[in-house]
């Protein structure tokens, strides 16, 4: 949740696109309030939604995910350990996955290889390339 004003605003150019585009439901809440994306307690108790299981069920009711991968902890490309489950989860639903920047390093980001081995599309920094692959 880090990129939380991000996603506000992928939101806005895949729904400018013809796309229906799901987000956190406590997405919102943490721009305004950045510290709850790595409150526990504000995950497990947010609204009484298990935020990660109706991260999941949105994955499975969607075609495809898109990732936001910004720098973070001095990585280009950073993928968190949530995302990552996230993206175990459309892998295993057959589902289209799409990562915004190119992947860090191996040396930088332990599971890169997992990442690359989900089959993800790279938009090349470009969330309008998105086009390309949705046809």
């Amino acid at each position: 949740m880090t990129f939380a004003e991000q996603m506000l605003a992928a939101q806005k150019v895949l729904q400018e696109l013809g796309h229906t585009a799901y987000i956190p439901v406590d997405t919102e809440l943490c721009v305004k309030a950045p510290e709850l994306s790595d409150n526990l307690e504000h995950c497990q108790t947010y609204s009484e939604i298990d935020l990660d299981k109706d991260h999941f069920n949105k994955i499975a009711d969607s075609d495809a995910i898109l990732v936001l991968n910004y720098p973070k902890n001095n990585i280009d490309g950073y993928i968190g350990g949530a995302t990552l489950m996230e993206i175990g989860v459309a892998r295993h639903l057959d589902k289209k996955i799409f990562i915004l920047h190119e992947l860090p390093p191996k040396d930088a980001l332990k599971y890169v290889l997992e990442i690359q081995l989900a089959k993800p599309i790279i938009l090349e920094g470009d969330i309008n390339n998105i086009i390309q692959h949705t046809l």
